[in-house]
């Protein structure tokens, strides 16, 4: 497709079924109902390994130039993650950590949607952003939302089945695509 866009979909949680995956999954099934607009979930976060400033040279490790290759190839990024003890959990910020080195996050449309609890995330959100600051993204803060689902909203498929959730996280996607 010609216009078409792509936004990596980046979760902080290696849980299986958590509700980032969850939110995340369901992006992903919003965008395939959305002309001109894909989305590639990345899966390599546990095989990423401790960030250290000594392998990041060429040639890089694997899992890093393969994360650095997913970033280079999206058009915008679209971050859920949990906040573990006030902050972002260690396996996210080794990711982010990896592209530090890199330009293939530089001015790249970033958004991300907060699935916590009212009351809670406030701090992930804020290491988010001060993190992707040295990064160099884009933070698109019309793509920076707050949208926990709801007990019982999610389907027998595993994603949420809510239509307004639906429709909020596909608001996030066309300020992503546009951004």
């Amino acid at each position: 497709m010609p216009n078409e866009r792509h936004i990596l979909l980046l979760p902080g949680s290696l849980r299986a079924g958590s509700t980032n995956e969850t939110v995340l999954r369901t992006a992903a099934a919003v965008a395939a109902a959305t002309p001109g607009l894909r989305t590639t979930y990345y899966d390599g976060l546990a095989g990423l390994p401790h960030f250290n400033p000594d392998l990041d040279t060429d040639p890089l490790p694997e899992p890093v130039a393969a994360l650095r290759a997913a970033i280079g190839a999206a058009d915008a990024l679209l971050v859920c993650t949990p906040e573990y003890a006030g902050t972002l959990p260690g396996v996210f910020k080794n990711l982010l950590d990896w592209t530090v080195g890199g330009i293939e996050i530089s001015d790249k449309p970033t958004g991300w949607i907060n699935a916590a609890g009212p009351g809670r995330g406030q701090g992930a959100e804020a290491t988010l952003r001060a993190v992707l600051g040295y990064t160099g993204a884009a933070v698109l803060d019309e793509a920076c939302v707050r949208l926990p689902p709801a007990r019982g909203a999610v389907g027998p498929d595993g994603l949420v089945a809510d239509p307004l959730v639906r429709e909020r996280i596909g608001e996030v996607l066309a300020r992503l695509a546009a951004g």
